[in-house]
C-alpha cells in the first residue's frame, strides 16, 4: 500500500523545515538543501502492519523470557558430569552446551525485539538542528599566530644552527633504545613449550622418596605426584622442567575409566596426568577418589580423571593432557614417549 492511497488525513504531519531550501548569499555561499522527503514505512500508515510488527517484537521478548527459564531449568537438572555428541565438535559438557545455548537465545531476542521494534514502530523522523560556527574569530587567529612567531623568535632556534642540528639528531636517535631494549625480552622460545623431558623408557619417579614407581606402590583412590628418572632437585633448571613435567597418578578401576584412549595408555587402571593446570599453570593437588576430580585450587578449575582429564568446571581452555604408560621389563612404570600435546596454559602460537 503506497502513501498515494491513503488519505491525506492518515498520513503523519511533517515539519515544515524539511526540504526547506535557503538562498546562497555572500555570508552563506552554500545554499541549505534541507532534509529529504520523509518516506513512510508501512506501519506508518496501515496499522494493521504496525499491530504485526507489535506481535512479531512480543514474541522475541517472549521467546527471550523462555530461554531464560530454560536457562534456570538446565542448571538445576543437567548432571554436571554428562556429556553429549555435538558435531563437528566432538564430546562435550552437555550442561555447558544448554546453558549456553538458552542464554544465548536470551540474549539474542532481547536485542533482536528491540532493533525490530525500533526500526519499525519508534519513529523514523529526522530533525536537522542548526550548529554554531566552531572555528576561532579572526581576532584569535591573528593573536595566536603572532604568539607563535613570537615563540619561535625569543628560542632563536632558527639563528642557532648547532641547537638546531643537535636536538633534531636527538630526537631521531632516542626511539632506538627503545628498539634494543626488545632484546632484554630475551630469545624466542621455538618449539620447547611443546615438549617436556618425558621420553620412551623414562622411569615414573615418586616425588616424595625419590624412587622408581611399581604398580603396586599406587594403590586404587591414592594420589601420588612423579617426575621423570634423571631430574634432580639441585640442577640449576630443575624448576623450569618440573613446571612442565609434574605428573598425578592415580589408580582408578578400569570399569570406571569412560574414556576409551585414557584407558588404552593406562596400565591395570594407573592413569599418568600432568599436574599443571590448562588454565595459567597452577600445580594441581586436590583429588576426590569418591568422583575421581581433581580441583585447582588457584581458580577453582576442576578436571576429571575418569573422562581423559576433560574440564567439567572452572575457567580452564582444555582437558589436562594424559602422559601414556607401561611397565618395563624391570617391573617399574614408565613412559612410552613424551606428551602428544603441550601442557599447562594455551599459548599465542600454540595452533
Amino acid at each position: 500500500m503506497s502513501s498515494q492511497e491513503i488519505p491525506e488525513e492518515n498520513l503523519p504531519t511533517e515539519q515544515d523545515a524539511h526540504g526547506a531550501v535557503t538562498v546562497a548569499d555572500e555570508e552563506n555561499p552554500f545554499a541549505d538543501p534541507g532534509l529529504p522527503p520523509h518516506e513512510h514505512r508501512v506501519q506508518d500508515i496501515d496499522e494493521r502492519a504496525a499491530k504485526r510488527s507489535e506481535r512479531t517484537v512480543a514474541l522475541l521478548f517472549t521467546v527471550s523470557m523462555l530461554a531464560t527459564v530454560a536457562f534456570i531449568a538446565a542448571y538445576l537438572v543437567i548432571d554436571v558430569d554428562k556429556s553429549i555428541y555435538v558435531w563437528p565438535i566432538g564430546h562435550i559438557s552437555a550442561l555447558n552446551f544448554a546453558l549456553g545455548m538458552t542464554l544465548g537465545l536470551s540474549l539474542f531476542c532481547i536485542g533482536a525485539g528491540a532493533v525490530h521494534w525500533a526500526r519499525t514502530l519508534m519513529s523514523d523522523v529526522e530533525v536537522a538542528d542548526e550548529r554554531h560556527p566552531i572555528e576561532a574569530s579572526p581576532e584569535v587567529k591573528a593573536k595566536v599566530l603572532a604568539d607563535f612567531k613570537q615563540g619561535a623568535k625569543e628560542s632563536a632556534l632558527g639563528r642557532r644552527k648547532l641547537i638546531r642540528t643537535t636536538m633534531f639528531g636527538a630526537l631521531a636517535l632516542f626511539p632506538l633504545s627503545g628498539v634494543f631494549l626488545l632484546g632484554g625480552l630475551g630469545p624466542a622460545p621455538g618449539t620447547k613449550l611443546r615438549h617436556t623431558t618425558w621420553a620412551k623408557g623414562k622411569k615414573l619417579v615418586n616425588m616424595n622418596t625419590n624412587e622408581p614407581l611399581r604398580p603396586s606402590d599406587v594403590a586404587v583412590g591414592s594420589l601420588t605426584f612423579a617426575m621423570p628418572d634423571g631430574l634432580d632437585e639441585h640442577d640449576h633448571d630443575f624448576q623450569k622442567n618440573i613446571a612442565k613435567d609434574a605428573l598425578m597418578i592415580v589408580r582408578i578401576q578400569p570399569n570406571d575409566i569412560k574414556d576409551k584412549r585414557e584407558l588404552e595408555w593406562s596400565h591395570e587402571g594407573i592413569v599418568a596426568f600432568s599436574k599443571i593446570c590448562t588454565h595459567v599453570g597452577c600445580p594441581i593437588s586436590l583429588y576426590e577418589q569418591q568422583t575421581h576430580h581433581v580441583l585447582c585450587p588457584c581458580h577453582q578449575s576442576t578436571f576429571d580423571l575418569a573422562d581423559g582429564g576433560r574440564v567439567i568446571f572452572g575457567p580452564a581452555g582444555h582437558a589436562l593432557p594424559q602422559l601414556r604408560i607401561t611397565v618395563g621389563e624391570d617391573g617399574y612404570l614408565e613412559a612410552v614417549g613424551d606428551f602428544e600435546e603441550p601442557v599447562g596454559p594455551a599459548f599465542w602460537e600454540r595452533g
